[in-house]
């Protein structure tokens, strides 16, 4: 006796195998695209008279990092600073306009699909990361209501991450502090489109 329906299943299932070996693959969706990292590590915290390095705009992996517009409360030039952080020695990004607290944003070579900023803080502040599209709209946001902080003098002061996703991101802007407060950006990670390669 033969048995047929075994040497059919097998039929079906290695002609099943071999349509899957034989179809095209999909395009990687651009999310999967490999992350770059900014870290500000290179950036310099004093100048030479031991004064706070104060710039207009800093530029890492093609992203630029500026205040997102000039201060209204005075003629001030709208300036950045590097701050030291707490624990781990690490750089960041902030605000230098201790009265005037204005979004930081980055502006990045060519669109992404998403944005994580590894942040830290005066405890209890807001902290917003907003990404927008070319034409300025708002596609995406992330709110933490009060940034963690030190449970006892000893430890460091923690550092969180907030993500923001969108089709075509051209740029973020991370605020939330006030008057006399600060948020810091430790890193910046972002994924490139697949079909927008950095410039």
């Amino acid at each position: 006796m033969i048995w047929a329906a075994p040497v059919a299943y097998s039929q079906r299932t290695l002609a099943a195998a071999l349509l899957v070996l034989l179809l095209p693959a999909a395009p990687a969706h651009a999310a999967d695209a490999p992350q770059r990292v900014v870290d500000f590590e290179a950036a310099v915290l004093l100048k030479p008279e031991d004064k706070a390095n104060r710039v207009e705009q800093w530029v890492e992996q093609g992203v630029v990092f500026k205040l997102a517009h000039e201060p209204q409360k005075s003629k001030t030039k709208g300036l950045l600073m590097f701050f030291p952080h707490i624990g781990s020695g690490h750089k960041g990004i902030v605000c230098a306009m201790a009265t005037e607290p204005i979004p930081v944003r980055a502006t990045f070579p060519s669109p992404v699909s998403s944005v994580t900023i590894a942040l830290w803080g005066s405890t209890g502040t807001l902290a917003l990361v907003e990404a927008f599209d070319a034409d300025g709209n708002v596609v995406d946001r992330a709110k933490v209501e009060a940034v963690p902080g030190r449970k006892s003098p000893a430890d460091p002061v923690p550092i969180f991450n907030m993500t923001v996703s969108a089709k075509r991101i051209a740029y973020v802007e991370f605020s939330g502090a006030r008057d006399g407060e600060y948020l810091a950006a430790d890193e910046v990670r972002f994924a490139p489109l697949s079909d927008s390669p950095p410039k």
